[in-house]
């Protein structure tokens, strides 16, 4: 069975179930907070994760479109080795100008432990939006030239981080690390953590509190992972040939299981054993 086969795709999650419709109602912390924030400005959810994190569009009547992550303290404190807002907006003022992402606006820590991070809003959506699932050659193509282009445009010399993704240990038996495999990695690189603007093209990364150097391999394992739950099986050579790599079976197998080995899987007594099972594309799942 190849890697691209092992994403167990009688599994599979949609995880565009985590792009929440308008109409839903974020916490009450998370309302307060916005309307301390920019007050009177609209709140549209965009995405609620499985840890209890929400990612909010604030619009004003006048004025640019701000988006709010917001993690609430007892999920920090649940999920210690997940990076937090405050490690993503370190890396963000450090890719500025080196790589396409959201421009920070401000970071925070409430009283209650609540941590939030505002970014100026992008004219782009999640490479999973209803749109780009209906067009997954587009998608699939976006998402590997824009792995490629984080790899290949950010300096692992300047670099100050370290890849902060949660991993199992290496096993007797897994391939060594190569040096041509070092790069500035993203850390999370499952499909709705690419944007794409309304031409189909690249617009920027998010969820970016783990980038830091490590393996190109493990982008490439998270990533094609999340093909087969997001757009159908079958995508994964369109999405190496995009990146530009043969298929290297024995790192993605080594990689994925390293990756997976302590997904966050929260207990939801109304889903089935196999769908909680398959809730590890996204680690975080809070991306936008």
């Amino acid at each position: 069975m190849t890697a691209e086969r092992e994403a167990h795709d009688d599994e599979a999650p949609d995880l565009a179930r985590q792009l929440v419709l308008d109409g839903a109602e974020p916490p009450a912390p998370l309302r307060a907070l916005a309307d301390r924030l920019l007050p009177g400005a609209a709140v549209r959810p965009l995405w609620r994760n499985d840890l209890g994190g929400w990612t909010v569009r604030l619009e004003p009547d006048r004025g640019e479109a701000l988006v709010l992550k917001w993690v609430p303290g007892a999920t920090l404190a649940a999920w210690p080795d997940e990076p937090s807002p405050a490690d993503e907006a370190e890396r963000l003022a450090w890719i500025a100008g080196r790589h396409p992402a959201p421009e920070l606006v401000g970071v925070g820590t409430s009283d209650d432990g609540d941590e939030h991070l505002l970014t100026r809003a992008l004219p782009a959506e999640s490479a999973v939006a209803e749109r780009w699932r209906a067009e997954p050659e587009t998608a699939v193509r976006v998402l590997g030239e824009s792995l490629r282009l984080l790899h290949d445009s950010l300096s692992v010399t300047e670099c100050p981080f370290a890849c902060a993704a949660p991993l199992g240990p290496r096993l007797p038996g897994d391939p060594e690390p190569r040096d041509a495999d070092r790069v500035v990695a993203h850390g999370d690189a499952c499909a709705p953590n690419t944007l794409l603007d309304a031409r189909g093209r690249f617009a920027a990364h998010v969820d970016l509190g783990s980038l830091g150097v490590g393996d190109r391999w493990l982008d490439l394992a998270a990533g094609a992972q999340s093909l087969a739950w997001n757009y159908g099986p079958g995508w994964g050579g369109t999405y190496f040939a995009s990146y530009g790599v043969e298929l290297d079976d024995e790192r993605m197998a080594s990689w994925r299981r390293r990756w997976n080995h302590d997904s966050p899987r929260p207990a939801r007594p109304e889903r089935s054993p196999a769908a909680t099972r398959a809730q590890a594309p996204c680690r975080r799942r809070a991306a936008l």
